[in-house]
């Protein structure tokens, strides 16, 4: 099917929406506002452990003068299925874009597509990292994959097949030249007969975070607070699909702060990158556990926090000329971050967990024509609804295959619909790959999570014990305790299961998608005694599988890929 077909079919099956403002008013600039790996307890408008030592005043702005939402979430913790929901405003399994090889081919760049079809002049610039040229946009300057933090490349439109035709910014770090790439559009290459719809994409703070240099001072001397959870394993954290038949697998799931993981730490990674964020001549073997963790920890907030503040910045920058251009009130202007990112909370480092600090979103939005300011809320809102918000603002029509739904109104008026959705979804697929994370699904309520680790890729190998977690949020909001198999939570076990298997058919993961991989998930979803034995024997077999690949150092990225 040709590009101007898919178009065509795509608008043609489309409900009539709303295609202009009321009253012959302006339709709003919208500006779309995504780093990478910042997560939302690395705002201090948040009001985190780092709010104090790390204040993010410019992005704290949009929360003072707009809304900030606690309850966004990701439906896949990892950047291109992350990008993909949001472009195409659904579910990875609907999308096809389940883990880092997705990509979203022209033609099915929804909300370029209809952004285009409502009259606004399209532009994507920074990070892109879903493979496809971005051509449904009219104007695209992205970084090639995950790009570089220093002397960064982009490829942009050009004679040359895609990804040939590149411009480079010698001597700037990532962050400064992607806004300097925004403000040029804006300045020149922005159509000002149409409005905007920007997507404005940073690299940064993704991993191994590399600040520009005028950073390097900040943060030096501090002693950055530390999350209790880094010390703290609590005997009840976690399940057999997390630490192994007595705690047999803690070493080998989930990637460390510290030494815990003999396969990839920050403890063995960030000595050899940052040398000058450990004392001179430093051995390991000089210093004590407790040591050699505390200082990669502080290390790797160190770094991370200094590319937030690069961030915070440069969006002083862009506000400024947003402001001066008289255009920053008539901007929809929405900050986000792909996913969450795990600051050393339980001792893992990255994202893809489906535990609170990698799951949530930061989310704030400001639009004063329309969106009070200083407004907090805790509705469940999920990545694959907010390309069918910006669509709503936009006056642009939402295709009826989107699965996300605006949230417009209750920015507008404050109060969440009677028929809003009460639960998220959630689904890691990249079992094991790269950051040793078992595959697992859940659901997440605003009192409750509930995460299901079936344990295998795609083809149903490669297995690693299944097991069930479940966590009271509003008693426990650093989910250290399991109650999955506490008597007293038993009735709340089986609502959310049954709530989870509804979910799951109301999204369309029924399975079909990846059928071997899902007579797992049904094998051990009722998890009885049976099933927790067969877990048990999982857990041993494993264990003495991960034994075999240390001591051949394993790097056969298939292997680790879980493929």
């Amino acid at each position: 099917m040709s590009r101007i077909l898919a178009i065509v079919l795509c608008v043609a099956v489309t409900p009539p929406f709303l295609s202009e403002p009321a009253g012959g008013a302006e339709k709003p600039n919208i500006l779309f506002i995504m780093s990478d790996d910042h997560a939302a307890h690395a705002i201090s408008a948040y009001g985190s452990r780092l709010a104090t030592i790390a204040p993010t005043p410019n992005i704290d702005r949009l929360a003072r003068e707009g809304a900030l939402f606690t309850n966004a979430f990701c439906t896949n913790s990892i950047c291109s299925p992350s990008r993909a929901c949001i472009l195409t405003g659904q579910y990875c399994h609907t999308n096809a874009a389940v883990d880092l090889s997705g990509r979203i081919p022209p033609g099915k760049q929804m909300l370029a597509v209809q952004m285009g079809q409502a009259g606004y002049h399209t532009a994507m610039i920074g990070k892109w990292h879903l493979k496809n040229e971005p051509a449904d946009f009219d104007y695209y300057c992205v970084l090639p994959g995950q790009g570089k933090y220093h002397n960064p490349e982009f490829r942009i439109r050009g004679d040359k097949p895609w990804g040939k035709n590149t411009i480079k910014f010698e001597g700037q770090h990532v962050t400064d030249a992607i806004t300097d790439l925004t403000l040029d559009w804006l300045k020149t290459g922005w159509n000002q007969s149409k409005p905007f719809f920007l997507m404005h994409h940073y690299k940064a703070p993704h991993d191994y975070f590399d600040n520009a240099p005028r950073y390097e001072s900040y943060l030096a001397e501090a002693e950055i607070p530390e999350p209790e959870t880094l010390w703290k394993r609590d005997p009840k954290f976690g399940s057999i699909a997390t630490r192994g038949v007595n705690d047999s697998l803690i070493p080998h799931v989930g990637t460390s702060i510290g030494g815990r993981n003999p396969r990839r730490s920050y403890l063995r990674d960030l000595p050899e990158l940052y040398p000058d964020e450990f004392p001179e001549n430093y051995n390991a073997e000089d210093f004590t556990d407790e040591e050699n963790t505390r200082l990669s920890y502080n290390a790797y907030l160190k770094k991370y926090l200094r590319c937030v503040k690069g961030i915070d910045d440069n969006l002083g920058r862009l506000f400024d000329h947003l402001d001066q251009a008289g255009q920053l009130d008539n901007t929809v202007i929405i900050y986000t971050g792909d996913q969450g990112f795990m600051l050393g909370e339980h001792d893992y480092q990255d994202k893809r967990w489906m535990y609170e600090e990698s799951q949530r979103m930061p989310l704030l939005i400001r639009y004063p024509k329309s969106i009070k300011p200083g407004q907090k809320f805790d509705s469940i809102v999920e990545n694959v609804d907010f390309g069918p918000l910006m669509l709503d603002f936009a006056y642009a029509i939402i295709p009826e295959n989107v699965q996300g739904r605006s949230f417009r109104s209750l920015l507008e008026t404050g109060i969440e619909a009677e028929d809003w959705k009460q639960e998220a979804y959630y689904r890691y697929w990249m079992h094991m790959a790269h950051h040793d994370n078992p595959a697992h699904l859940g659901i997440r309520t605003k009192n409750y999570k509930l995460i299901y680790y079936y344990g295998c890729n795609y083809d149903g190998g490669y297995q690693t014990p299944p097991g069930w977690e479940l966590y009271d949020l509003k008693n426990d909001p650093f989910e250290t305790q399991n109650l999955y198999a506490s008597s007293e939570h038993q009735a709340v076990v089986e609502q959310l299961k049954s709530r989870l298997a509804d979910l799951r058919r109301r999204v369309g993961d029924d399975g079909s998608h990846f059928p071997e991989c899902e007579k797992i998930v049904q094998e051990f979803w009722d998890y009885d005694k049976q099933d927790q034995l067969k877990a048990e024997q999982i857990s041993r077999e494993y264990l003495q599988r991960r034994h075999q690949e240390l001591e051949q150092d394993v790097r056969n990225p298939r292997t680790w890929m879980g493929q």
